[in-house]
């Protein structure tokens, strides 16, 4: 009898340690597919800027150094290796287009333009679309640190070589607000 209770109790701990790895492996996997979602919509975001600086040079031409900022912090965010990394780059390029939509008031002929108002729709929904996919990414983040930080997963999860995972977040105040591209 005692031995059956034993067994049982062993049976029931394997059991709770075979639901509690494949529920840590479970998360982190949808992490990881939640970030390759940003990186895709960064992607896009980025392909779509040379386009809007060639657009806005035809009718800009002086803007230069601008132009230049612009195409440095593009390759910088593109470059970037890790979320810490990856976060300032796009803050600084968030930055950097701000000023270049700004500096695009000032060239009437430029906000009139098809290809310009196409660019500016198009740039807005990969704004909205990295917002909706680090918001995806953050929701998951979330509840894999939970699951790695509560008793008795925790056991487990460090022993197994879980790790907590960043947010990816905006550290500006100003970029909290949706990037305005009125014209």
């Amino acid at each position: 009898m005692i031995y059956q209770i034993i067994l049982g109790v062993l049976i029931l701990v394997f059991l709770w340690l075979v639901f509690t790895y494949n529920g840590l492996v479970r998360l982190r996997n949808r992490t990881k597919e939640a970030w390759a979602d940003i990186d895709v919509q960064l992607k896009r975001r980025y392909n779509l800027i040379p386009n809007l600086v060639e657009t806005v040079k035809g009718y800009a031409s002086h803007e230069r150094e601008l132009f230049e900022k612009v195409t440095e912090a593009r390759s910088k965010a593109m470059g970037a290796e890790d979320l810490k990394e990856k976060e300032t780059a796009e803050n600084i390029l968030s930055s950097t287009l701000k000023s270049l939509f700004a500096v695009s008031e000032a060239y009437p002929d430029l906000k009139a333009s098809q290809n310009f108002l196409e660019l500016q729709r198009e740039l807005r929904d990969a704004e909205d679309k990295v917002q909706a996919a680090r918001r995806f990414y953050n929701s998951n983040v979330r509840d894999l640190n939970i699951k790695i930080e509560i008793f008795p997963t925790n056991l487990i999860a460090s022993s197994l070589g879980f790790k907590k995972m960043d947010l990816f977040e905006l550290k500006i105040a100003e970029e909290r607000e949706t990037p305005k591209v009125a014209f």
